[in-house]
C-alpha cells in the first residue's frame, strides 16, 4: 500500500461523545479538516460494535484520515454497549441500534463543521446497518457504500444457508461473546469503567441461545432484512464483496432489487476492504470511494455513474489451496444486472456419472443412484466466510469426492467462462424425514486436482419455504432447486467441470439428525451454468483501478508474534476426527495510547466415526488489555452438541482484574431441533 502523507486539506482528530435522546452517550472518533468550521464538509459515518479505540484502530487510521484529507469528516462511532459507548449490547441490529443511528445522523447535521450531508460506509456489521438505516429514509443520508453484507438475514448470513445451520453461527456467536465481555478504556470513561464493564458482563447474554431459538425464517430474521422492501431504500448504493467472502451473493440481489442509482464490485477478496484485499490483487478502493462520495455528497460529476453497473474479477484456474496470496484473472463488467450477456447453459446428469450438454445424445431414463455420505465430507471445505484469508479456504476436493456422488464433463475443447449463480435441479428421494444435500462445483485440472469453484446447500425440509418447512415423506420423490454461490470463473481448455453431491458437509454445516440415504434420478437432474462470452475490446477499455493507498499506519509494537494453524486430526485408535483451528493474534502495543492487547481463539469441530450424536463444536476465546498497573482479561468457552431431538449449549464466561477473578457465569441450555 502506498502511504499518503500530504492531503489537500490539513486534518485534526478528536475523541468526542454523541448524546442520545434517552441521555446515553455514544463514543466517537472524528477526523476532519482543521478549517471545517469555516468551510463545512460532508460526513462519512462508520457505525460498528468493534471498538474504535483499539480493535479496529489499525484499519480506521488508514481510511478515515484519508477521507478527511480530501474534504470530509471521517466519523467512527461505537454502537451502544461497545467500546466506550454507554449501555449493553444484547443482539445484532436491534431497533435501538437503528434508532441511535438516526440520532447520530441528526447530530452530525447539527455540527458547525458539517454540511448536513452524510454517507454511511461499513464492512460486515457496518454494511448491514448502513442499508438498514437507509431503509428508514433519514434526510441526512445521501449515499451508502456497503461491503461484505447481506440483504437477507436468514437466507444469506452467517447463521444459515439453504435452511441448514452453519457452524460459523457458533464461531460468530463466540466472537461476539468475547467482544461483548471487553471493558471500556478508563482513559476515556474514567472510574466508570468498572461499573460499565460489570454491567456488560452480566447483561449481554449468550447470543447463541436466541439465534438457535429461531431455526426458520420468522419475524426475528425478517427484521433488518432489507429484501423485505427494497423500495424503502431511496439513496444511491455501492455494493462490494469478494469471491472468497461469505457475502458475495447479496451484491447481485441488490443490483437487481433496488431502483436507485447503484453499482456493484466483486473482487477475489475475502472478508476485507478492497484496499486491504487478500487474496489479491488489492485495489485503490479509497480513491474509488472518493469518486462515489464526491458524486453523491458534493455534487461533483466524477464519471463514476457513466461506467458499467457491475465490475467483477474473472478468476483464472488455480490449483487448490487453503490460502492464496493472489488470484490471477481480469476485470470484466456488465452494464446491467441481470445481464442479457449471460446465457444459461445446461448439462444433464447420467447414470454413468457424466455431465453432458443438454440435448446431446441419450434419452431420459429412470435409472437411480444413491449416496449416504460419511461425516468426513466437509473437513476440507474451509469456512463459510473467509475472514482474513488464512488457511480457511477449501482444499483439494478429491478428499471430499470419495464420499459423494460425482458427475463430470469430458475435457473441455475450449475455455468456458461463467458469471453468476450456477443452479442445480435434482429429482430425489430420502429415507429420513429431515435431510440435507450439499452441492459442489469444481474445476478439474489436467493432473486431476480439484479446486472448488462454488457450492450450495439445501435443507430438504426447506425445499418449498424457509418460513414454513415441512418434513420429507421417506421414499417420496421431490424436485428441488439448489442455487450455488455466485462466481466469475474461467475453466481452461483441457480441464473438466465436476458436480459433487453429498448428504453431509460437516463442519461447514451442522449435520442432519440421522444419517441419510438420498436416491437421485440422474436422468431428471441438471446443472445450469451462467455462461459469459469474453468481450476483449470492452474489457480493455475499462478504466483501471489505482494502486491501494491509505493514510499513515497505526504506530504499533509487536510484543509476541501471531500464530495460525488449521489441522484435521484423524484419531484412528479412538475413531474420532477433529478439525482444530487456532488463531493466536499475539500481543501488541498501540503506542499512542500505551495499550497492550493480546487475544487468541481456538475452535474444535469433531465427531466419532459413524455417530451423528457425537458431533460437537467447541470454541475458546482469551483476551487481555494492559496499561501500566491496569490489567484485565477474559475467558469465554462455548460447547455446542446435539442429538436427534435437541441442541445443547454449555458456556462459561470468566473475567479478571489483575489476578482477581471478578466475574464468573455458566450457561446450560437445551433447544429443540426444528427440522434442522
Amino acid at each position: 500500500m502506498r502511504i499518503v502523507n500530504d492531503f489537500p486539506r490539513r486534518i485534526m482528530e478528536e475523541e468526542t461523545w454523541i448524546p442520545l435522546p434517552d441521555g446515553s452517550r455514544l463514543a466517537a472518533r472524528i477526523w476532519r479538516p482543521v478549517d471545517a468550521e469555516l468551510h463545512p464538509v460532508p460526513a462519512i459515518l462508520e457505525y460498528l460494535p468493534y471498538r474504535k479505540r483499539d480493535l479496529t484502530a489499525e484499519r480506521d487510521v488508514q481510511s478515515h484520515p484519508y477521507w478527511a484529507g480530501h474534504g470530509y469528516a471521517g466519523v467512527r462511532v461505537d454502537i451502544r454497549g461497545t467500546g466506550e459507548s454507554d449501555g449493553v449490547l444484547t443482539d445484532e441490529y436491534l431497533p435501538s441500534e437503528l434508532e441511535d443511528g438516526l440520532a447520530i445522523l441528526a447530530w452530525l447535521e447539527a455540527q458547525p463543521w458539517c454540511t448536513g450531508d452524510v454517507g454511511m460506509i461499513g464492512i460486515s456489521w457496518g454494511g448491514f446497518n448502513g442499508l438498514q438505516i437507509a431503509a428508514l429514509q433519514p434526510p441526512q443520508l445521501k449515499a451508502v457504500i456497503t461491503l461484505c453484507f447481506t440483504d437477507d438475514r436468514y437466507a444469506d448470513d452467517i447463521h444459515h444457508m439453504g435452511g441448514c445451520l452453519l457452524a460459523d453461527n457458533l464461531s460468530w456467536a463466540s466472537t461476539m461473546f468475547d467482544g461483548n465481555a471487553c471493558p471500556p478504556d478508563p482513559e476515556l470513561v474514567g472510574e466508570r469503567w468498572r461499573e460499565m464493564w460489570l454491567e456488560r458482563l452480566d447483561g449481554s447474554g449468550l447470543w447463541l441461545t436466541q439465534w438457535l431459538e429461531h431455526q426458520r425464517r420468522d419475524a426475528y430474521w425478517k427484521h433488518g432484512s432489507v429484501c423485505e422492501d427494497y423500495s424503502a431504500i431511496r439513496c444511491p448504493v455501492y455494493a462490494v464483496s469478494g469471491w472468497a467472502d461469505g457475502y458475495c451473493n447479496a451484491v447481485f440481489r441488490v443490483l437487481e432489487g433496488l431502483s436507485v442509482p447503484r453499482k456493484g464490485l466483486v473482487g477475489p477478496w475475502a472478508h476485507k476492504y478492497p484496499h486491504l484485499g487478500v487474496p489479491g490483487p488489492a485495489i485503490g478502493f479509497l480513491q474509488e470511494s472518493l469518486r462515489w462520495w464526491d458524486q453523491w455528497l458534493k455534487g461533483v460529476d466524477t464519471g463514476i455513474m457513466d461506467e458499467p453497473m457491475l465490475r467483477v474479477w474473472m478468476q483464472e484456474s488455480m490449483p487448490p489451496s487453503a490460502r492464496y496470496e493472489e488470484r490471477p484473472g481480469r476485470w470484466v463488467a456488465e452494464s446491467d444486472w441481470p445481464s442479457p450477456n449471460i446465457q444459461a447453459e445446461a448439462f444433464r446428469l447420467t447414470e454413468g456419472h457424466d455431465l453432458l450438454p443438454e440435448g446431446e445424445g441419450g434419452e431420459e431414463d429412470e435409472a437411480v443412484l444413491d449416496i449416504r455420505s460419511p461425516l468426513s465430507v466437509g473437513l476440507y471445505a474451509g469456512k463459510w466466510c473467509s475472514y482474513n484469508a488464512p488457511p480457511d479456504l477449501p482444499h483439494d476436493q478429491r478428499d471430499e469426492d470419495g464420499g459423494s456422488l460425482i458427475f463430470q464433463t469430458p475435457r473441455l475443447e475450449a475455455p468456458l467462462e461463467i458469471c453468476g449463480s450456477p443452479l442445480v435441479e435434482l429429482e430425489l428421494a430420502a429415507d429420513q424425514p429431515v435431510a440435507m444435500v450439499a452441492v459442489r462445483l469444481s474445476d478439474i485440472a489436467e493432473d486431476d486436482k480439484a479446486t472448488r469453484v462454488s457450492y450450495g446447500l439445501l435443507n430438504l425440509t426447506h425445499r418449498d419455504s424457509d418460513e414454513h418447512p415441512e418434513p420429507l415423506e421417506p421414499g417420496r420423490r421431490y424436485r428441488v432447486r439448489i442455487p450455488l454461490k455466485h462466481i466469475a470463473q474461467q475453466f481452461p481448455a483441457g480441464h473438466a467441470i465436476r458436480l459433487a453431491l453429498s448428504t453431509s458437509y460437516w463442519p461447514l454445516a451442522w449435520p442432519s439428525p440421522q444419517p441419510v440415504r438420498l436416491t437421485i434420478l440422474p436422468g431428471r437432474c441438471r446443472l445450469v451454468l451462467p455462461r459469459r462470452e469474453p468481450r476483449p475490446a470492452e474489457e480493455a477499455a475499462l478504466p483501471a483501478f489505482g494502486e491501494p493507498e491509505g493514510a499513515p499506519a497505526l504506530a504499533k509494537t509487536l510484543l509476541q508474534p501471531t500464530q495460525e494453524t488449521w489441522q484435521v486430526i484423524r484419531d484412528l485408535a479412538n475413531d474420532r476426527t477433529t478439525l482444530e483451528v487456532v488463531n493466536d493474534e499475539g500481543r501488541y502495543r498501540i503506542d499512542d495510547i500505551d495499550l497492550e492487547i493480546a487475544a487468541s481463539v481456538t475452535e474444535r469441530y469433531s465427531y466419532a466415526y459413524g455417530s451423528y450424536d457425537s458431533v460437537s463444536g467447541w470454541t475458546e476465546w482469551q483476551r487481555s488489555f494492559k496499561r501500566g498497573d491496569w490489567e484485565v482479561s477474559t475467558l469465554t468457552r462455548t460447547l455446542l452438541t446435539s442429538d436427534a431431538d435437541n441442541f445443547r449449549i454449555r458456556a462459561t464466561l470468566d473475567a479478571w482484574e489483575g489476578d482477581t477473578r471478578i466475574y464468573a457465569r455458566t450457561w446450560d441450555e437445551t433447544i429443540p431441533r426444528d427440522l434442522v
